[in-house]
């Protein structure tokens, strides 16, 4: 089996960089950090770096466009098609993830209830450790049931900061 291709890409932020993954069949991974420009990426995908005119680049173009303007504040919701790989409970919890509003935050609890679920918090953040599209699935915006910052793959100064945005965004657009 010959692997697909896909493309990668990097967006530098205030924060870190942070690399996006693709395929032709859409967004596969979104992450704090640097990933190797070459080589093959953890589905099999073989990635090249973004830049050829091929299907797949031109969706890591417009996931690094569209997170620039969320990042900028003028953006709240992305319309990249996704490639959500994991456990069906997984996807089911990434999927109801992408629920939580722009500007607002779910507990654990909250979003294990959203899902059916009421007894799976622990479960819920099993499966958003292994989120592969951080902020466009918006892991993020998902607390303690105490209102506290827990866990983030990027760290909870990333989750401050990300929350902080969104918070300072929708105040500019209320006022």
């Amino acid at each position: 089996m010959v692997p697909m291709t896909g493309a990668i890409g990097r967006l530098d932020t205030p924060r870190g960089p942070l690399t996006v993954v693709a395929s032709v069949a859409g967004l596969l991974k979104v992450s704090w950090g640097e990933v190797g420009v070459e080589g093959e990426h953890a589905s099999g995908l073989r990635v090249e770096e973004a830049g050829a005119r091929d299907p797949a680049a031109r969706l890591v173009e417009a996931a690094r466009d569209q997170l620039s303007a969320y990042l900028a504040g003028q953006r709240r919701v992305f319309d990249v098609p996704l490639v959500l790989s994991g456990t069906p409970f997984q996807v089911a919890v990434w999927e109801a993830l992408r629920a939580v509003s722009y500007g607002c935050t779910w507990s654990y609890g909250e979003l294990a209830r959203h899902l059916g679920r009421p007894h799976a918090a622990r479960a819920v953040g099993a499966a958003l450790r292994k989120n592969p599209i951080g902020i466009i699935v918006p892991c993020h915006r998902v607390i303690g049931g105490d209102g506290s910052l827990v866990g983030y793959a990027g760290g909870l100064e990333k989750k401050r900061w990300l929350l902080d945005l969104e918070r300072q965004a929708e105040a500019l657009s209320e006022g």
